[in-house]
């Protein structure tokens, strides 16, 4: 261990036990196996595989995982029967892990046992277990709702029968994190060996709960990738050993630079996608949107993160959006080699903006797009053919018709159109201009949609063609399809005006 760890936390993964439990979550053979090595490469000391005695099933995957030959140990649950124990010792597991139900609404409504025959059974199959000379980790079931003075006195006659540690559930999740760290604390008083804590996230407190055992002395915690389990789950790793690492600064065997493609591959299989403001795992858990957020990220990445993305297996995501700001929207670009100058810059900022101002969310091609739509315009002063104003009519009934209003060369020109379509219409009125004033026309038109939905972001690709047969493309790419045709084709004719004008300066 190293000496900069104060302790060393050991780590059991139930993902293919209670976490399989999930509801609608129905895992296959391969599929188990394919989990159980990577929680091996993890690194998690203990991978409680299944419940060899609830089918055939069960007990050969448990079988098939202890035949792996992983590092991580093979653990079995098993009720206090010993038909269940037999069928976890035929799998030959490192660990059997058996359970009995100890608060009295348990004992009552779901064994229909007394204290006395729960006592019994516990110590019969501790010592059952141990005389196959097997480990074995004890729990009593329902443990945070069992009256103390049973739950001390059957934790130490599980001591005496010869357990190798002990689990601590609360079951229905309802503790607190004083509750716990308080019932922790009087458990350690007393017992010699190792406790572990077992916290479903009932009231979202699972890994709360978690963090304030260790703090009262638990030795391991039980966990599920992406906090899979029965009802709202159990504790997740990733958000435990995280946070045991950086917060605590305590030791696991957990490789957390795998913690994310472990997500990823257990959200696959199990068909639970992991909802997208999830700490450590979620799309947006190292993604940034604000102008202040992504300026201090840039700069000093602690600005804004409390950990480093690369720490678990993640990278940053700055996202275009309408409170995303400049600095932030240049260091995406730069990220995947796009280079604008400070006026394309500046505009595609007021884009970006613009549409998320409509609800419109922004992705990585809608910005690539849109750039490069920006980058490829003629701006500023170099502009010859301008937009002044259009309008379009089209409906049932109705010819689609469209007035342009347009400035060439600082002289305004007017011109009407009727079409099959708004954007047929509304480039024919142009053209009408164009033709006379600069003996331009279109020569190709291409519609695209970036993304998907009624609200997509389309990209119109141009070609315009001049009297000398110069050919010039465009692009432009916005919410509304006639807009994106319109600046489209406007940036198209400027193009190949400032061509046409270019080469005659040279001659």
């Amino acid at each position: 261990m190293d000496q900069q760890y104060s302790r060393y936390i050991r780590i059991l993964d139930t993902t293919l036990r209670d976490g399989e439990q999930t509801p609608g979550v129905s895992l296959t053979l391969d599929d188990k196996i394919e989990i159980a090595q990577q929680l091996d490469k993890l690194g998690v000391d203990v991978i409680e595989a299944g419940f060899p005695s609830s089918s055939e099933g069960e007990r050969r995957v448990v079988k098939e995982i202890k035949k792996l030959g992983l590092n991580s140990q093979i653990c079995a649950l098993s009720r206090c029967t010993k038909k269940d124990i037999d069928a976890a010792l035929e799998c030959d597991v490192d660990l059997i892990h058996i359970f009995i139900p100890t608060s009295s609404v348990q004992m009552k409504h779901a064994v229909n046992m007394t204290p006395e025959q729960v006592m019994s059974s516990a110590v019969e199959s501790i010592q059952y277990i141990k005389k196959h000379g097997v480990k074995c980790e004890f729990s009593p079931m329902d443990a945070t709702r069992t009256e103390k003075s049973f739950l001390h006195k059957i934790c130490q006659e599980a001591q005496d029968a010869g357990i190798d540690s002990l689990n601590v559930p609360d079951t229905v999740g309802c503790m607190i994190p004083r509750t716990i760290f308080e019932l922790f604390k009087e458990l350690k008083s007393f017992l010699k060996v190792p406790i572990s804590a077992h916290c479903h996230n009932d009231f979202g407190l699972a890994v709360a709960n978690s963090l304030a055992a260790v703090e009262a002395g638990a030795d391991q915690i039980h966990v599920a990738v992406n906090g899979l389990g029965e009802r709202a789950g159990n504790a997740a790793i990733e958000e435990v050993v995280t946070t045991l690492l950086v917060v605590y600064g305590y030791k696991t065997n957990i490789n957390t630079r795998l913690l994310y493609t472990t997500s990823r591959l257990v959200s696959s299989l199990s068909g639970v996608s992991v909802q997208i403001n999830k700490a450590i795992v979620g799309e947006n858990a190292f993604a940034h949107e604000s102008g202040i957020h992504t300026r201090g990220v840039t700069e000093h990445p602690l600005t804004f993160e409390p950990i480093s993305p690369e720490l678990v297996g993640r990278t940053r995501k700055l996202v275009a959006g309408k409170l995303a700001g400049t600095r932030g929207i240049q260091v995406e670009l730069n990220e995947i080699g796009i280079y604008p100058n400070e006026a394309q810059l500046t505009e595609i900022v007021q884009r970006v903006k613009e549409l998320g101002d409509k609800g419109k969310m922004i992705t990585d091609a809608d910005l690539i797009a849109l750039t490069s739509a920006v980058m490829g315009q003629v701006i500023g002063e170099e502009k010859i053919v301008d937009l002044c104003d259009m309008a379009v009519i089209t409906g049932l009934k109705v010819l689609p018709t469209a007035s342009v209003r347009l400035t060439f060369d600082g002289k305004e020109h007017v011109a009407a159109e009727t079409g099959v379509g708004p954007v047929d219409a509304v480039l024919k009125a142009i053209q009408k201009l164009t033709n006379n004033l600069g003996k331009i026309k279109l020569s190709e038109y291409r519609l695209e949609a970036i993304t998907g939905g009624s609200n997509a972001v389309a990209e119109v690709i141009i070609k315009v063609e001049d009297e000398k047969g110069n050919i010039v493309s465009a692009r432009a790419t916005r919410e509304d399809i006639v807009m994106a045709s319109v600046e489209a084709m406007i940036n198209g004719i400027n193009k190949c005006l400032l061509k046409n004008r270019n080469q005659g300066k040279k001659q």
